[in-house]
């Protein structure tokens, strides 16, 4: 069997960590799906704009060959260090293949506007289908280990200072790390075996959450994360130094961000 992609998705988030674990936690972030030319796509998109929600069908192509027959659940559950990956959404699977179901924004052409979308720019399309709650909405349904768990979402706030630095970094065309930082820590945001997360003590307590060489300070108030302050992860002698393996200096210089 061989398929060819439809077209592209396409959006800020570029890194794995800047993608939801759910498209339902994306806090309505936006993307857009790019159709290809000359296949006639713009036809068979009529209809389309009358539904609230379609579903992608996509490529996980940044997993090279690798799958697991196993995984770790994104959220602990109790007696359940690892599941089975068919019993799981885990991208590390047989045949790369992802499902995200998405608002439908608008259609203009052969691209559509997305938003609650849990893929990385650039993923691959391979179909698009339209949601029919009659069909796909069983809201009362048993649903296995996920039943057992019993972590609570955070509600994460940012700074004024933290807001009006997370705007500098997009205005430079960087990424949109307040949308990283819901991401991140929405759920267990001390959880330093699924992200890069250095626990502070308080009162009150909170860490600094690491996302390449960008560093984001937070406390915890009951179910409230708060974002205090981005930082850049260079000192300055380091971000004078001609090396720049992750392609980022010049954009921590010109966000002239405060060393941590």
């Amino acid at each position: 069997m061989e398929f060819e992609p439809i077209g592209t998705y396409r959006s800020r988030a570029v890194r794995k960590y800047d993608a939801p674990r759910q498209g339902i936690f994306a806090g309505g972030v936006c993307g857009t799906v790019e159709l290809c030319r000359g296949r006639d796509f713009e036809t068979a998109l009529r209809d389309l704009d009358g539904f609230e929600r379609i579903w992608l069908l996509f490529v996980f192509d940044r997993n090279g060959a690798a799958w697991r027959p196993t995984t770790r659940p994104p959220i602990e559950t109790p007696g359940r260090r690892r599941i089975g990956t068919f019993a799981s959404r885990s991208p590390y699977r047989p045949n790369p293949i992802g499902l995200s179901c998405v608002r439908l924004l608008s259609i203009e052409g052969r691209t559509l506007t997305v938003a609650d979308a849990d893929l990385l720019d650039g993923t691959p399309i391979l179909d698009i289908k339209p949601y029919l709650p009659a069909a796909d909405a069983f809201p009362t349904a048993k649903a296995g280990w996920v039943d057992e768990q019993h972590a609570e979402a955070y509600e994460v706030l940012a700074a004024p200072e933290f807001l009006e630095a997370a705007q500098r970094i997009l205005a430079l065309g960087g990424p949109d790390l307040l949308a990283t930082a819901r991401t991140q820590l929405s759920f267990q945001p001390l959880d330093d075996t699924r992200k890069r997360v250095e626990p502070v003590p308080g009162p009150p307590p909170g860490g600094i959450l690491s996302l390449r060489m960008f560093r984001i300070r937070f406390v915890i108030e009951d179910r409230l994360v708060r974002l205090l302050e981005l930082c850049t992860g260079y000192d300055p002698s380091s971000l004078a130094a001609p090396d720049d393996p992750y392609h980022d200096k010049d954009l921590h210089r010109r966000a002239a961000l405060r060393p941590l």
